[in-house]
């Protein structure tokens, strides 16, 4: 484990960093300009060295609240939103004042959990998440506040950077709190605490430390941020837990030092995709290809064109997982399909050239891409 802990955040090229609103609005007292422009610093440092990072950022209604002159939390939905609609100006205009000071464009990003349940929404969440990376500028990203229907969590992101680390296939997510990490009981109350340095993520007994102990701007409290840690670990991404005011944290982490607390994702993030699609065991549909498709997938590793299949199979969606099979009808891998059924049946035989002309709108060049794609252990 000591060895993960110098090499998983910097090895890391695709980095997601979570910030909570007790961070973010000093205590609850209005966006803290200092703070976020140190973070912003530290942020175009990263992508200056070649990485891709995400911002996933809370204190929306906290700085609406402050801007409406409330000074108690309201208890009706309504005013939360109206709250969360003033502050997200705000804390938008913030990042984009301190990022391009910093020589770093930014885009604003609102989510709910239903974008990331839906398919669809889903995909086309992370299709325009990785171009803005591809471009270079940073996205921030907040929950959606103003349109959700349960109840707001006052600055509780934790499972929404977990959700967007998925989302993208971060290599890490970074959990930047009022806290230093995580110790073995409440400090507080526990003189014989000790502090946790490196554990395993998902590992049951850090749900038992944690214990719900939290700010009181913050609803989540460290509880969340485990599992928020064991939910990315699901898709291969190891988490920092660790203070969001240490010096230089983000620099600090990429170049390997061990500061909070590390969370190690026990698979791989290749792993842990292939082996989620790989046991799929009901799937919508399949398609099937010429041998030339065959060895393109099998010999030289390359992604499912269109040109290559020859027929399609039941009703799928785009984004599902579907069978790929070779002439005689055997399984020889299964992705996730870039396109749906209906569409597909239209892109047989045809060039990835012709899909604008056929489809009208080009979703990406290939049926299933190479990196979405796990072969038969038996073709």
């Amino acid at each position: 484990m000591t060895q993960a802990s110098s090499t998983v955040l910097r090895d890391a090229r695709r980095i997601v960093v979570k910030v909570g609103s007790s961070l973010v609005t000093n205590e609850g007292r209005g966006l803290d300009e200092q703070a976020i422009g140190e973070w912003c610093r530290q942020l175009s440092a990263l992508v200056r060295d070649g990485r891709e990072v995400i911002m996933v950022s809370s204190g929306a209604i906290a700085e609406g609240m402050k801007r409406l002159g409330w000074t108690t939390r309201p208890h009706e939905l309504h005013e939360l939103q109206a709250a969360a609609a003033v502050g997200q100006m705000g804390l938008a205009q913030m990042y984009e004042t301190k990022l391009r000071e910093n020589g770093l464009g930014s885009a604003q990003v609102l989510l709910t959990h239903a974008d990331l349940a839906d398919r669809e929404r889903y995909l086309n969440a992370r299709s325009t998440l990785l171009t803005l990376l591809a471009h270079g500028v940073l996205p921030v990203i907040n929950e959606n506040d103003t349109v959700v229907n349960d109840e707001i969590k006052f600055g509780d992101n934790d499972t929404l950077g977990a959700l967007v680390a998925n989302l993208v296939e971060a290599d890490a997510l970074v959990i930047l709190t009022d806290q230093k990490g995580l110790y073995s009981a409440d400090p507080r109350k526990d003189p014989n605490a000790t502090f946790v340095h490196v554990a395993k993520a998902g590992d049951a007994k850090l749900e038992d430390m944690a214990g719900g102990a939290g700010s009181s701007i913050g609803k989540g409290g460290m509880i969340t941020k485990i599992l928020a840690a064991k939910r990315a670990a699901g898709s291969g991404a190891s988490t920092v837990i660790a203070w969001g005011r240490e010096p230089d944290a983000l620099l600090r982490l990429a170049q390997g030092e061990a500061i909070g607390t590390l969370l190690v994702a026990p698979t791989h993030k290749q792993q842990a995709r292939k082996q989620w699609m790989a046991d799929h065991l009901q799937l919508r549909g399949a398609v099937s290809i010429d041998a030339g498709a065959v060895n393109k997938l099998l010999g030289e590793g390359k992604s499912l064109l269109p040109i290559g299949m020859v027929a399609v199979e039941g009703d799928f969606s785009r984004g599902e997982v579907i069978a790929i099979r070779d002439p005689q009808g055997v399984e020889v891998a299964r992705g996730l399909a870039n396109y749906a059924s209906a569409e597909a049946r239209l892109l047989c035989r045809k060039a990835s050239g012709e899909i604008e002309k056929l489809l009208g709108y080009v979703a990406e060049p290939e049926m299933v891409h190479r990196d979405n794609l796990v072969l038969a252990k038996n073709p």
